[in-house]
């Protein structure tokens, strides 16, 4: 029998190996040609694996290295035990002694042959791991393992060995992020992923959180989808614990980040699972999977998908319902992108009540440009009297007061889409929009100073609201500096317009004139903007006649 109780060096269990293989082949045989019918197939898969092992520890044993690493000796006494159960049961076969039942001894040598197959594996993965080599043995962690051999421990031997050394890698990334990060390969995300499929449920929670924490950095998210991560974080969404979940979900946010990614998840059937769990009562699972679906809503064919299964009404009711500010924006920005396109997806969203609920949200203290956005999007399809009914004007004006630039640019934008109707125009004048508008004239974004411009063209068909900005000298000379004909100011036919609107007035020509406006359009004729023309012949006749001491 061979003895498990030999003490010492690699070379040593190596040597004690070598010295009983032959017997432990020679007994086997003897099994195979002389016990029990039935069993002489199993006997000749336990002696096939028995012929591999002597060429496999000879790989093994080229490696300068393999005398200095613990994870060698180790399988060397994992071998050594396999080998003590096989010739425990090649002598029970041969004795012909019923000391076990037919039954147990099928299943026993089933186990061995699978202990054999596992042994040999883990050598093989100790040579692809790369964990005998140099850097193995001369970069530790804090004195103990280094980390290819803890990575190379997450796929070898038995559960509770995995289980250990997850733990011990995710205590050095809790120590030494950047150095755990900066040493982890291909090699090591495989392994990950691999423990994703794990029976242990701790040693799968523990594996994705090692895989969130790499998804987190930023810095393997092409490693982390070839070795085929998705399908494995979908299923953890389904059906994984409370801890699992979370930190699959967390990956999936980061992930998806990518609009390739975003529609591998779609394919791999991971809409549903979002939807189910973003359901759940507040909690870092539902912000998670808001997030998720909101990055999947950026990607314009994956839009109409997720109405199909309900997730507008979803994220309404986020909006609506949840305590947490997280999945609130998420929802908010989600309808923002579902609402930027297909009139079929802004009816609905109407028609499920996501204006009231965008307004809502407009009530409270969250960021507010996304709801804005989604606002915009939507508020053609709403009729003057629901606008008014619904309260949308003083929220634009609340927003263009208080809001973030964004916000306040996609306020503007919304005033373009619905000044049409007298009503609105008297409102928005009620609200003090027009003064709101003309400060946002000077912003430092192009685009919103081009809302304003364009929001501010789009009123001044109404008389008292020309009246008022004639009166506005700061508007005026903020209008004309929107003349500018740089490729960068996208205001310029606007501005033109809403000069035009007041050049009746002596006062604003003037104001026109002394800031330059002459010299703007003079360029804006040769680059044929519309009425620029017809806007300067007014103010160089003005000037004539002022030349002239005409009134």
């Amino acid at each position: 029998m061979v003895e498990d109780s030999v003490e010492g060096s690699a070379e040593r269990w190596l040597s004690h190996i070598r010295v009983l293989l032959p017997s432990v082949l020679d007994k086997a045989q003897a099994a195979s040609s002389g016990g029990p019918r039935g069993f002489a197939g199993r006997w000749k898969s336990v002696i096939s694996k028995l012929a591999c092992v002597s060429p496999c520890l000879t790989d093994l044993s080229c490696h300068p290295f393999f005398s200095k690493n613990a994870l060698y000796r180790e399988q060397l006494q994992s071998l050594a035990a396999t080998l003590a159960e096989v010739v425990e049961l090649a002598e029970v076969g041969v004795s012909g002694e019923p000391a076990v039942g037919k039954l147990q001894l099928q299943s026993d040598l089933d186990s061995v042959a699978g202990k054999l197959e596992l042994n040999l594996r883990d050598c093989r993965l100790l040579i692809k791991s790369g964990v005998l080599g140099d850097t193995a043995v001369s970069a530790p962690l804090d004195g103990s393992s280094s980390i290819v051999e803890l990575v190379a421990r997450l796929q070898l031997g038995h559960p509770e060995a995995k289980h250990r050394a997850i733990d011990e890698l995710l205590e050095a990334m809790r120590d030494d992020e950047k150095a755990v990060f900066a040493a982890l390969g291909r090699n090591s995300v495989e392994a990950l992923v691999q423990l994703l499929s794990a029976t242990a449920i701790k040693i799968r929670e523990k594996a994705v959180t090692a895989i969130c924490l790499l998804a987190e950095s930023g810095n393997y998210e092409v490693l982390l989808l070839c070795e085929g991560l998705l399908q494995p974080l979908i299923r953890m969404v389904e059906s994984g614990s409370l801890v699992g979940r979370e930190k699959a979900l967390i990956s999936l946010q980061r992930l998806s980040m990518f609009s390739d990614t975003a529609r591998a998840i779609a394919s791999h059937s991971g809409i549903r699972p979002l939807i189910e769990v973003s359901q759940t009562e507040d909690s870092i699972v539902q912000v998670a999977a808001a997030g998720v679906l909101k990055n999947l809503s950026a990607v314009v064919e994956l839009r109409q998908s997720l109405a199909d299964v309900g997730a507008i009404r979803v994220m309404i009711k986020l909006l609506d319902c949840s305590s947490l500010l997280g999945a609130k924006e998420y929802a908010a920005e989600f309808l923002q992108n579902l609402s930027s396109g297909c009139d079929n997806l802004r009816k609905t969203i109407v028609s499920e009540g996501g204006v009231r609920s965008l307004l809502a949200y407009l009530d409270g203290p969250l960021p507010q440009e996304s709801a804005v956005a989604a606002l915009r999007n939507l508020v053609a399809l709403i009729s003057t009297d629901s606008l008014i009914s619904l309260g949308v004007l003083p929220r634009l004006a609340h927003v263009l007061k208080n809001g973030s630039l964004g916000a306040q640019q996609a306020a503007a934008s919304a005033i373009c889409r619905i000044s049409a109707a007298a009503e609105i125009k008297k409102s928005l004048l009620e609200h003090g929009c027009v003064p709101l508008l003309a400060k946002l004239l000077e912003a430092k974004s192009s685009g919103a100073r081009e809302a304003a411009a364009q929001a501010i063209a789009g009123l001044m068909a109404h008389k008292p609201i020309c009246r008022e900005v004639k009166r506005d000298d700061k508007c005026v000379a903020s209008l004309v500096q929107l003349l500018d004909p740089g490729p960068m100011n996208t205001a310029k036919k606007y501005s033109v317009s809403c000069l035009l609107a007041v050049s009746s007035s002596k006062k604003c020509r003037r104001i026109m004139i002394s800031h330059g406006a002459i010299g703007y359009l003079k360029k804006l004729v040769d680059m044929e903007v519309p009425s620029s023309k017809r806007l300067l012949e007014r103010l160089e006749k003005g000037m004539l006649r002022s030349l002239l001491g005409m009134k």
